[in-house]
């Protein structure tokens, strides 16, 4: 099983009662593959946009891969495995990725795939990617010896990149599509021609997204099934009547409220995995805005520390589903999390000190200052968890009045307009720091209108060489050591306060198999997935 976490013991017994339910799957245990059919896939919000290009955001994650494909995909201890690439080598100096390509591969409308496409999606994901910034930093340019062979080269060593090339996180697009066009307006976002094993069919807004097998897919006996079609369910109780009534075939991220998997877990037709969450951790956090009157404080950041429970906020918004975290890189990273508890423990009468020394005294109404939370309304948790902080903010006398929005308007209002104070949010760690985590306290990652960067506005010169050393570090104890110091070092200054890490479940009907056989589940392009009848 794929779930590296460290929870309480309640987190411990609720995670393990749900993933002896799934698991990996054996070859003994799964029968012969059989075509044809329609697969449904729900998701709580309908995406943006249909290639995850110049977004981050979940929701486009999910649908990309399908049309869209990567360079490689990866196992699940995120070593390389062909796909559009099928043979690759570095450099002994880091600084040099070959790439050989899979022959006689089409684009939807009929033209070739070449080197041509890789250099140029290379570039573009550098330019328009919220982490192709960070993960492309040091390329200097992509030859094309011949149309099979795409070189990268860069100025300095690049460790993580390797692992940065699934579909999803680093998608090879047609250069004919978008040469000489606005790549966040272009229509291919809306109805994409990709590599992939489906074709894109509709998108019918509000209802559906439909994707058709692709008849002329390079691997003739993929894909296996007709259809896939995918379905926005805002409601957290519509996604589970669709489990229970059998409309639905699968959900990622735990698709259904907390509190309903104990009775999901009884119908005998559903099944729990953890399979295919280890390419992308997560870590549910308190992120400030440092420039707010209130939060440019550092005591009052640390007196916000202080007031927070974190084991009883697993426990009671998380149903136990969730692993207590310290620091912004998440639990499930072992090689580079730096598990020491924040320095500011739970302590309620020294929270009520640091306010009183911060110059915010309690009123006549016992309210030292009321402050809007906006939350990130991509998690079903977010808003139990906003209520949670709201009553314990409460107790040192801070009012806090949670502020929702749908997606588009939380992003522009945290990271165009820049109009809040603190916000509940969720940042994806990915394989590695410097792809998933470096954008949020990069202080060249403060970029107005760029989602899921450097939303705090946190600057510290010793961060960035630290995190700088490490993007470019060969020396993996070195790199460690880099991580290391960086945590310790946020963890006093608290740009943000790392609450969680959650523990995500797929949900399917047991007529669905080999859904998710990578390291990032059914983000991948779900070409092998296939149906009972």
């Amino acid at each position: 099983m794929t779930a590296n976490f460290r929870p309480t013991r309640r987190a411990t017994l609720a995670g393990l009662s749900a993933i002896a339910l799934g698991g990996r799957r054996s070859l003994a245990q799964t029968p012969a593959p059989k075509k044809g059919g329609t697969l449904t896939f729900i998701q709580n919000i309908e995406p943006q946009t249909l290639v995850a290009l110049t977004t981050t955001a979940t929701p486009v994650l999910t649908v990309s891969a399908k049309v869209t494909e990567g360079l490689l995909e990866y196992d699940y201890d995120i070593k390389p495995k062909p796909l559009l690439a099928t043979e690759w080598s570095i450099s002994p100096d880091g600084k040099t990725y070959t790439f050989k390509l899979r022959p006689n591969v089409k684009f939807h409308d009929g033209k070739p795939f070449t080197s041509a496409d890789v250099a140029y999606s290379i570039q573009l994901l550098k330019t328009v990617h919220p982490r192709g910034r960070n993960t492309f930093a040091n390329v200097t340019e992509v030859k094309t010896p011949d149309p099979l062979t795409a070189v990268i080269e860069l100025s300095k060593p690049a460790p993580y990149l390797i692992k940065a090339l699934t579909a999803a996180e680093a998608p090879m697009t047609p250069r004919h599509i978008y040469e000489g066009t606005d790549p966040v307006s272009n229509p291919n976002g809306n109805a994409p021609i990709g590599t992939g094993p489906y074709r894109f069919k509709e998108w019918v807004r509000g209802s559906h997204i439909l994707y058709e097998r692709n008849p002329d897919y390079w691997d003739p006996d993929l894909p296996r099934i007709d259809q896939m079609v995918m379905k926005a369910l805002p409601d957290t109780g519509a996604r589970s009547i669709a489990f229970e009534n059998k409309s639905a075939d699968i959900g990622y991220r735990t698709p259904v409220a907390l509190s309903d998997l104990d009775r999901l877990k009884k119908l005998p037709y559903l099944v729990f995995e953890t399979d295919g969450t280890s390419y992308s951790y997560n870590v549910s956090c308190l992120q400030f805005n440092l420039d707010s009157q209130y939060f440019k404080h550092l005591k009052v950041r640390q007196a916000v520390a202080h007031a927070i429970d974190r084991e009883l906020l697993v426990k009671t918004v998380c149903y136990g589903y969730g692993t207590v975290c310290y620091s912004p890189i998440a639990p499930g990273l072992k090689e580079f999390n730096d598990p020491t508890p924040s320095p500011y423990p739970l302590d309620f009468k020294k929270a009520e000190q640091l306010l009183d020394e911060a110059g915010f005294p309690r009123g006549k109404d016992k309210v030292r200052f009321r402050v809007p939370l906006d939350y990130n309304p991509i998690g079903d948790e977010s808003l139990r968890a906003s209520e949670f902080l709201r009553a314990s903010l409460r107790r040192i006398g801070i009012a806090v009045d949670v502020r929702s929005a749908d997606s588009s308007a939380f992003v522009k209002r945290i990271y165009t307009d820049r109009a809040f104070d603190f916000t509940y949010n969720g940042h994806s760690n990915l394989f590695d720091p410097t792809v998933g985590v470096q954008r949020i306290y990069w202080s060249k990652n403060f970029k107005k209108g760029v989602p899921f960067s450097n939303g705090s506005h946190y600057e510290n010169p010793k961060v960035d060489a630290l995190l700088e050393g490490a993007a470019v570090e060969n020396d993996p104890a070195k790199r460690k050591a880099m991580f290391v110091e960086f945590q310790k070092i946020v963890a006093q200054e608290i740009p943000d306060i790392p609450l969680f890490s959650p523990l995500f479940l797929t949900i399917k009907n047991k007529r669905v198999h080999d859904d998710s056989l990578t390291a990032d589940g059914v983000e991948a392009n779900m070409s092998r997935v296939w149906l009972d009848a």
